[in-house]
């Protein structure tokens, strides 16, 4: 799993160099949407921007296909159907194998759905919501949509950002180069008002102050205790509770 503005790049790159020859044996998920650049074009799900991202990852991938791709982020700039028949054509001509969105509330994947039907084009297969032991806001809409359409759901920030894996102290600054000690990447300031509607949409917080909160250090506390009770680490049973789960499709940890 891996994304167009990862690391400028340099991510996908990466990927495409360690599946060099095996490149069969293996499922790559790619996303595009976010902000590449300040140019006005350069982020969205406009045909053009769908165009041009997809051609680039595939292009740093070193593939002639996609299994999996994303839209990052909801655009509402952009009509739905516009971003669905762009990738429908790329399904069409091979490019790209299934379709995907990220961080998309009930509503939005409600209405992609039907929008595919009465139109007769390709329908996402996944969603990627943050969802963690922590954080379980997408059991209220976004899975049951999801059962409803046959829609997979792919949690990103299983660890909650690493705060599951119990390094963090309470009463303590994060540790320097952490994820959750780590500000949060700035954005083109042409495409900041655009990417900040779209997180409001997805219910995504945008700091980490969030995370580090005095309840869920009480929760993480419960939780360790109930996880070395059974012999096992936190992390062991922050990614099984995920794979418990019917409507999970597969887990996305970072390094």
């Amino acid at each position: 799993d891996t994304a167009d503005v990862y690391d400028n790049g340099h991510s996908e790159e990466l990927v495409g160099k360690a599946v060099k020859g095996k490149r069969s044996e293996v499922i790559i998920a790619t996303k595009f949407g976010m902000p590449t650049s300040e140019k006005p074009n350069d982020y969205g799900g406009s045909r053009y921007h769908v165009m041009q991202a997809v051609d680039a990852s595939l292009k740093r991938l070193g593939t002639d296909y996609i299994d999996l791709y994303y839209i990052h982020w909801p655009d509402p700039t952009s009509p739905i159907e516009e971003t669905l028949r762009a990738l429908d054509d790329l399904v069409r001509v091979g490019k790209v194998r299934y379709i995907g969105c990220s961080n998309f509330t009930a509503w939005q994947l409600c209405e992609a759905a039907w929008t595919s039907r009465v139109t007769n084009l390709e329908s996402f297969v996944a969603v990627q919501s943050q969802y963690n032991l922590l954080d379980r806001h997408i059991e209220a809409e976004v899975v049951p949509c999801c059962q409803a359409y046959g829609i997979g759901v792919v949690p990103w920030r299983p660890l909650a950002g690493g705060f599951l894996t119990g390094r963090y102290q309470r009463g303590k600054p994060a540790p320097a180069g952490t994820r959750l000690g780590s500000p949060q990447p700035a954005r083109p300031a042409s495409s900041s008002d655009i990417m900040t509607r779209a997180r409001l949409f997805a219910g995504v917080p945008s700091s980490n102050d969030s995370v580090l909160s005095d309840a869920n250090f009480d929760k993480l506390e419960r939780l360790q205790d109930f996880s070395a009770e059974r012999g096992h680490t936190i992390v062991e049973l922050a990614i099984a509770w995920l794979l418990s789960q019917s409507w999970v499709s597969a887990v996305i940890t970072g390094a």
